[in-house]
């Protein structure tokens, strides 16, 4: 019997971690998932579910609908990643993380079959969530997609609603190069008969999800051909306002499929849910003298928005902590970053991270100047101490380096 750390630094070293190395880890179809669900008796097939892809926002929005469901009474699942400090943030019921000795035993009762199969470190989170979700017997999951969604391992659910928030270029090295392509690989969640909700509209894309959901016969719901009243999250990025009109829609189409959630649950979920299901790393404040802020946003659709929060945000001087991982496109995302800010550049700790040194090389190209620190902690510890009570220090660029942060 191993302990919990070993047994996830085992399932950490099971065939590349996308996480960790990239591209390798990406597999190209589901029969390992498939293979797995039929070793364990097709959990999939013992909870209802609801299957949220898109380039931002899934794991927000993902987060807001399991906070919903918990307020109404539902007991909820909720499978997300990455996670930011423990594994088990991915797998959650009511907002309790699945326990160390569960993550032990699921591995040793499946370790021959796992090893043999060559079952990678995300199929068999997969099976390990929808196992524990079903052994919970929960009365909804809420699915957050790895990366893309047609191949992705999660796919093979069919659920009470499909949700696509947006496509935006991000993993273009394995999802397509333009957003036609990307839409495509998404629009694999829409399933037969099952109505879809698309969190917006864009030019690119739009054609993509209605010509999917007409071969599926899938009701399409558009989240911007509806008003909705002004509801208030303790989520405080500017971009939830796009993700809480795509929620308000997904829980239309729910209460016509006969779930009840009524106003007031709903308004009490959504004005709770770091509190209910854990949420971390969404516009984060995480002390006030100096402002300390930190988003998880990496991609430029998503960045755009936090660096647009951020300019009207009060302060004296800013101060900026950057890392990033190795396959980012960095011309999409250097120019956005302000230039009168001090730049605090590290390498996150995991394989991807690109090092610091590279970073802060390509940021000069775009006027951003700073030094460059030999970890995460060392540039956090540096920004605090230069910072005045009334500056503002953001720290983002990846999931990595804001969970090292936290």
């Amino acid at each position: 019997m191993k302990t919990y750390h070993e047994t996830v630094e085992w399932m950490f070293q099971q065939l590349p971690m996308y996480q960790r190395v990239g591209k390798q880890a990406f597999k190209k179809d589901l029969t390992n998932t498939l293979k797995l669900a039929e070793q364990l008796a097709h959990p999939e097939k013992k909870f209802k579910s609801i299957h949220v892809a898109g380039t931002n926002g899934k794991g927000s929005v993902s987060h807001m609908l399991a906070a919903v469901f918990q307020s109404a009474g539902y007991k909820t699942g909720l499978y997300t990643s990455p996670h930011l400090k423990d594994f088990r943030e991915r797998i959650r019921v009511n907002g309790q993380m699945i326990g160390e000795e569960e993550v032990v035993e699921f591995i040793d009762e499946n370790k021959a079959f796992l090893e043999e199969n060559s079952l990678s470190f995300f199929e068999m989170s997969v099976g390990m969530a929808f196992d524990h979700f079903a052994r919970q017997q929960v009365d909804i999951a809420i699915i957050e997609v790895g990366m893309g969604g047609r191949l992705d391992s999660t796919n093979i659910i069919n659920p009470e609603l499909s949700v696509i928030t947006n496509i935006g270029l991000d993993h273009t090295a394995f999802l397509g190069e333009d957003l036609a392509t990307i839409a495509g690989e998404k629009a694999g969640i829409i399933k037969e008969q099952v109505p879809v909700v698309i969190g917006e509209k864009q030019q690119e894309t739009q054609p993509v999800f209605q010509k999917k959901a007409t071969e599926m016969q899938a009701r399409i719901f558009f989240a911007e051909d509806y008003q909705f009243p002004v509801v208030e999250s303790d989520l405080k990025g500017a971009y939830q306002k796009k993700n809480l009109r795509t929620l308000m829609t997904a829980i239309k189409v729910l209460a016509e499929r006969g779930w009840k959630l009524s106003e007031a649950e709903v308004k009490n979920g959504l004005s709770k849910v770091k509190l209910l299901t854990g949420l971390q790393g969404r516009w984060d404040v995480l002390q006030l003298k100096p402002k300390v802020i930190c988003d998880t946003a990496h991609n430029a659709e998503g960045l755009k928005i936090v660096l647009k929060q951020l300019k009207k945000e009060k302060f004296q001087h800013l101060h900026i902590l950057i890392g990033v991982v190795n396959d980012k496109d960095l011309s999409k995302v250097l120019d956005l970053f302000p230039k009168e800010a001090t730049y605090y550049f590290a390498k996150p700790n995991v394989p991807r991270g690109l090092e610091a040194q590279l970073l802060q090389q390509e940021a000069v190209k775009y006027g951003l100047e700073g030094k460059v620190f030999d970890s995460v902690k060392d540039a956090y510890d540096t920004a605090l101490d230069a910072a005045l009570d009334e500056d503002l220090i953001f720290i983002g660029g990846s999931n990595f380096t804001v969970a090292e942060v936290l």
